[in-house]
């Protein structure tokens, strides 16, 4: 689908100079001398470089139509994970740098969305939240609670999270998958 260059919109797919790129920054430029354009940063999807491009209103891009696949995590070997599709049943193994930082949370049996472009994998998303128990945890100091401290916990998975000064080893908390921050204790 063809779209205008001032149309791009951060997290955008877009086909340009012959590769699938994503938008990570967009920023409208008018010179005091010259047409206004839309600055785009641009990360390639498959190796990661980036590059900065100039779009005007009246140049035409290429948008990058994805597919959003249910996918069920099986076992990792090594650097590559495989997955089910939900549907058909057919796996598929994957570099485990798709996943990227939330890599730690994924379990065996949990339901990821893959994003899909001409049935070649581009990205792995996990849940927004996990449930991870609490295997270390600093001691309260006294009088800490008065204030909105927090205080550092390891989880099971080895991640190192902040957690309020009430939150104790053996306790199982909600934990956002894409920056390892507390959430809430879990209601289980």
């Amino acid at each position: 689908m063809k779209i205008n260059g001032n149309a791009i919109r951060p997290g955008n797919l877009i086909e340009h100079n012959g590769r699938l790129w994503r938008a990570v920054k967009i920023q409208h430029v008018k010179p005091g001398k010259g047409g206004a354009f839309l600055q785009v940063e641009l990360k390639d999807v498959r190796d990661g470089t980036k590059l900065n491009e100039r779009f005007r209103a009246a140049d035409t891009v290429e948008r990058a139509r994805m597919d959003e696949v249910q996918y069920q995590f099986l076992f990792a070997e090594g650097d590559l994970l495989t997955f089910m599709n939900n549907e058909t049943y057919e796996q598929i193994t994957v570099a485990a740098d798709l996943v990227g930082e939330p890599l730690p949370f994924l379990r065996e049996g949990m339901t990821v969305t893959m994003e899909m472009y001409e049935d070649e994998p581009i990205s792995v998303s996990l849940p927004e939240t996990v449930v991870e128990e609490i295997v270390e945890a600093e001691p309260v100091v006294k009088g800490q609670t008065a204030s909105s401290s927090y205080k550092p916990a390891i989880l099971a998975n080895g991640v190192r999270v902040m957690v309020p000064p009430h939150v104790e080893s053996g306790t199982r908390i909600v934990v956002n998958t894409a920056d390892s921050s507390y959430v809430e204790r879990a209601k289980d």
